[in-house]
Parts: C-alpha cells; sequence; structure tokens
C-alpha cells in the first residue's frame, strides 16, 4: 500500500481484552465461549451502539473499537467496567469474566473495515498494562475528557510503550468498579513456585555459572513433583541481579510459593542458604543452611528438594520426590552446566556450547543431561537458527538417542528426541517422546512449545496455538523461539494479524522467524512493510531459498506447506 492510496482519520480507539482467557479456557473452554458470547450481546454490543462507536476487529478474547469522540469512548469504557462487574457479582470467581481496556485518541490508516498504525497500537499497549477490571487512557484521550465525566484520573507520567518512538502520557481512571482477584491463583488451580537464581556468596565471580547451575537443576528436580506447578528457568532468571519484592514476582509470574537462596563455594566446601517463602502474606513456610563437602552436592541437591516436598505437605498431600541421574564427576558438571546456558542464549552463544558438554561427556560418558544439552545445541542451529549444515540434524538425532537410553526418565531427553524425529519425517514417534516428556515432566514449557509447533505441522494449527500459549504459561519471559513457534502456529491457521504481533516481539523479530512475519505482512497486503522484513531477514539469511527450506519442513499436508510458499514467495523471498 502506498502512502498516497492510505487513507487516514483521527479516531478514539478502545482495546478490551479478558483476564485470564486462557485459564478460563482450560477450565471450561465451551461454558467460556458461550460466557463470552453472551456478554458480547448483552453487554458490549449495546453499549457500543449507544455510544455511537463500531467494532473493527474481534479475537477469541478482545475486541477493538473505534469512536469518533473521546468522550464517547472513554464512558463507553466506564459503563463496560460497570456492566461487567454487575454481571459477574453473582458467580464464583473462577467463572468471572473481566476485562482490562486501553483507550486512546489518535491517527489511523483505515483498509476496509480494519485500522492500523499507532493509533491502535497505543490503545492495545495499554489495555495489557491495565489491571484487571481497570482503565488505562493516553495524555490524548485526557486532554479531551477532563471535566467531562464523572470519574477521577491518576496521572501515572510518560511512559516507554513497545514500538511507540516517543513516550506516552498515561493515566489510570478511578471510579470504575474495583474488581478482586485472587493475585496468587496459580495456573492451574494447584500449588506453583517460582525458584530464584541464587545468589553467588562466593569470593570468585567465576562461580556465578555453578550457583545458576545448582537453581536450575532445583527447578527440573521440583518440576516432576506431582500436584506441583513449577515456573521454568528462563522465567525466573529474568529476576537475575535484580533487588526483587517477593510479592511482585509472585504477582508477576503467577505463583504462590518463591524459593530464593544463596551459594558460597570455597575449596572443598559448599554452603547453600534457601528460604521458602508463602507470597500471600510473606511468610517463611522453610529457610535452612546447608554445608556439605562439595563432592556431596549432587545429594544435597535431592535433600533441599525433599525438604521443600515437606515444607509443602499440607498442599501437596502424598507427594513424592524422584531420585535424579547425575554425574559423579564434579568437573563434568562444571562444564555441563556452563555448556548448558549458552545453547539457549543466542545462535551465537550456541556456536561455544558444544565442545563444553563434549568435553563433560568424556569425562563422563553416562551423563545423559550433557548428551540431551549437546542434541538440543546441534538441532537448534540447523532447524531453527539455520546456523549449521545438514550433518547437526544426524548429530542431533544420536546425541537425543544416547541420552534416552542413557536415562529413560530424562524429559529434556524425551523432549529433544522428539521434536528431532518430527523433523527427521517421523511425527507420530516425535509426538511419542514429547508424550513421554510430559508424563515425565508436566511442567515441561519446551515439550508443551513442541507439541504446538508439531499440531501446526499436522493441520491442527489452533490446538497447536493452545499448547504454545501453555508452554508461555510456564514460562512466561520464554526464550525468543517460543514466540517463533506461537507466529508460526498463527500463520498456519491464518491469524495473519496476530502472527505479526507475536513475531515482532523483540525476543524473536531478528531471528529466522522474520521469514514469517514478512509472509504475514504480505498476507495482510502491508507488502512494502513485507519486502522490507524479507530484506533484513535475507541479510542475515543469504543463503536461503523457498525450495531448500520447504524440502526440510514437517508438514504433513502439502497445502500446509503451500500455504507458507505462497506467503513467502509474495513476499519476495527466493526460490
Amino acid at each position: 500500500m502506498t502512502d498516497e492510496h492510505i487513507q487516514r482519520r483521527l479516531a478514539a480507539v478502545m482495546a478490551a481484552d479478558v483476564v485470564g482467557y486462557s485459564r478460563l479456557m482450560e477450565t471450561d473452554e465451551a461454558g467460556t465461549l458461550a460466557a463470552l458470547k453472551s456478554r458480547r450481546k448483552q453487554v458490549l454490543q449495546p453499549l457500543v451502539a449507544r455510544h455511537h462507536g463500531r467494532v473493527f476487529k474481534v479475537t477469541g478474547d478482545g475486541v477493538m473499537v473505534e469512536f469518533a469522540s473521546a468522550v464517547n469512548a472513554l464512558q463507553c469504557a466506564v459503563d463496560v467496567q460497570h456492566a461487567m462487574a454487575a454481571a459477574n457479582a453473582a458467580l464464583p470467581e473462577k467463572l468471572r469474566i473481566v476485562l482490562r481496556i486501553g483507550v486512546n485518541l489518535g491517527d489511523v490508516m483505515v483498509e476496509g473495515s480494519d485500522l492500523y498504525g499507532d493509533g491502535v497500537n497505543i490503545a492495545a499497549r495499554l489495555e495489557t498494562t491495565a489491571e484487571p477490571g481497570g482503565i488505562l487512557i493516553s495524555g490524548t484521550i485526557y486532554d479531551h475528557v477532563r471535566n467531562k465525566i464523572e470519574v477521577g484520573f491518576e496521572d501515572l507520567g510518560a511512559q516507554a510503550v513497545k514500538n511507540i518512538a516517543l513516550p506516552v502520557r498515561i493515566y489510570r481512571v478511578s471510579g470504575t468498579p474495583p474488581v478482586v482477584i485472587s493475585t496468587f491463583k496459580t495456573i492451574a488451580d494447584k500449588p506453583s513456585i517460582a525458584v530464584l537464581p541464587f545468589t553467588n556468596m562466593s569470593s570468585d565471580p567465576e562461580q556465578e555459572y555453578f550457583a545458576d547451575g545448582l537453581a536450575e537443576d532445583l527447578i527440573t528436580d521440583l518440576s516432576k513433583v506431582p500436584g506441583l506447578l513449577v515456573i521454568a528457568r528462563n522465567s525466573t532468571f529474568a529476576y537475575k541481579g535484580r533487588s526483587v519484592d517477593v510479592r511482585s514476582v509472585a504477582r508477576d509470574l503467577r505463583v504462590r510459593y518463591v524459593l530464593e537462596g544463596s551459594v558460597r563455594r570455597e575449596k572443598a566446601r559448599v554452603r547453600i542458604n534457601a528460604q521458602l517463602i508463602d507470597a500471600t502474606d510473606s511468610s517463611h513456610l522453610w529457610a535452612d543452611r546447608f554445608d556439605r563437602d562439595l563432592a556431596d552436592v549432587f545429594l544435597l541437591q535431592d535433600e533441599v528438594v525433599h525438604t521443600i516436598v515437606s515444607a509443602l505437605s499440607g498442599v501437596l498431600p502424598g507427594a513424592v520426590t524422584f531420585s535424579t541421574r547425575r554425574t559423579a564427576s564434579l568437573e563434568a558438571y562444571d562444564l555441563f552446566v556452563r555448556g548448558r546456558v549458552l545453547v539457549i542464549q543466542s545462535p551465537e552463544s550456541n556456536r561455544a556450547a558444544p565442545p563444553l558438554l563434549e568435553r563433560a561427556i568424556e569425562l563422563d560418558p553416562g551423563f545423559a543431561d550433557a548428551h540431551a544439552w549437546l542434541s538440543m545445541s546441534h538441532h537448534f542451529a540447523w532447524a531453527y537458527w539455520l546456523d549449521a549444515p545438514e550433518r547437526h540434524h544426524s548429530l542431533a538425532l544420536a546425541a537425543a538417542r544416547r541420552a534416552v537410553s542413557l536415562d529413560p526418565e530424562n524429559a529434556v531427553a524425551h523432549a529433544i528426541l522428539g521434536d528431532v524425529l518430527i523433523y527427521d519425517g517421523k511425527p507420530d514417534e516425535g509426538a511419542a517422546e514429547l508424550a513421554m516428556a510430559l508424563r515425565i515432566n508436566p511442567n515441561h514449557a519446551d515439550a508443551w512449545a513442541f507439541l504446538g509447533q508439531l499440531k501446526a505441522f499436522e493441520g491442527e494449527a489452533i490446538e497447536g496455538i493452545g499448547h504454545l500459549r501453555h508452554a508461555i504459561r510456564l514460562n512466561p519471559h520464554p526464550p525468543g523461539w517460543y514466540y517463533w513457534l506461537l507466529g508460526l502456529a498463527q500463520y498456519a491457521a491464518g491469524q495473519y494479524a496476530d502472527a505479526v504481533e507475536t513475531l515482532r516481539h523483540e525476543a524473536t523479530h531478528r531471528l529466522g522467524s522474520q521469514r514469517i512475519l514478512a509472509a504475514s505482512l504480505a498476507r495482510l497486503g502491508h507488502m512494502e512493510e513485507a519486502k522490507e522484513e524479507a530484506r533484513e531477514f535475507l541479510a542475515l539469511n543469504p543463503s536461503f531459498s523457498i525450495q531448500h527450506w520447504a524440502s526440510t519442513q514437517p508438514f504433513r499436508h502439502q497445502a500446509d506447506r503451500q500455504h507458507f510458499i505462497d506467503g513467502y514467495e509474495d513476499a519476495g523471498l527466493p526460490r
């Protein structure tokens, strides 16, 4: 679309979205869909009509509405929140449908019945930041509505908004009905915990990796405890090096319990201080100090996990812990934890991981975790980051099979073997391995993400999106490839606008997923943007060809493969 053909107008945009939509769908999919349909018909549509608005976009759990008047837009938002509160009053909390709302006044681009541009994007960003039951507005709305509506305003100051060049002044609207949502509702109505990265108290800053490795292994071990939901490492380590408030962490990650601690490693001794906190009231359920010989560090990990589970016995009746196969070589473990963290950081860091993992295997050939993560390193380099030759696929397959043979209860090994088998043209075997990984560790976010991708390849993209959303709930601050796979599934489902939003996330935008972003933009008719994204992608991946890519992708149906090919061609990627 060229500039001379773009239609523009000034509009007030209201963006509304359901809080905890995935949780509601997980609890009662049919009931949630019926309730949403009822609320739209009985609450939203009449109020939008009364205030002379126009719905221009509806997603599964959200809606975008255009108004010619800023006053009408805000009054509609306030009335919607009051009506939703009244409709929720007689319902139990778990069945209530609660909205967040953002309102902005700005210039928008018109394409058919849809609207685009910063005027829309700012409203959407305000909505995602609003509290449950709350409304946030931009300064442009505030300038037009102050003293015209009987609500109060709290000035939150100018704030940076993602993908918007200049800060946006934001106001919180008061005078809407208070909404009480339990801060510590778990993701799946079961006890939940986040293990924060341990503080390195050693005199040697090089021991940072050792402290990180212990915390990560505790996360893995706790994830296997039946009935306990455990947040993934990538999300808890987002707080590394920061002074944090436990209650804020719990709210962010939607957990009730938080484990934090420190590690001091000196010569042949190691000391761990740890405390388990109930974030609902900041009470300490348990705190202890462990002083051990360094040679006993692996037994110490088992002891800490057992102690935590015992402390949670009131909410985890009958829970048991499982022994984990660990290396007996401290030197091999040191190499392993150094290599493991490199695998998941970036394509560049991943190149440095195999030598460390291979050396760990030389020291302990039976070290299953080292084989599993070596497989992941080879697989990601080849399948996702386009950063390795074809032989890495066979290396990944061999390492994953070796890991599974050494430790049949290793969820990481089964998960990565599953994804490698999918790319090897064996989707049924891959699905079986992913199922095994999730039996061993239902909290394995990576396995859920791989399963979501598989569903997209199998022609069941909507189901795949659900699995990927679940993976992100388990890992709220995931690595970029989660967004990549979610964008892939959204494109496969024809949800191009959602795919664009997902694939523009800063964690994935400059990875290989940029080709799917280009295709999504092309499908929306934004050809100049699509071609620019394609040019940027090719600058980083000059050897890419659609034909080679298509030959490596494990789609079950040719029509699904062709769907991507057509999008790539429309975006200008080379055959």
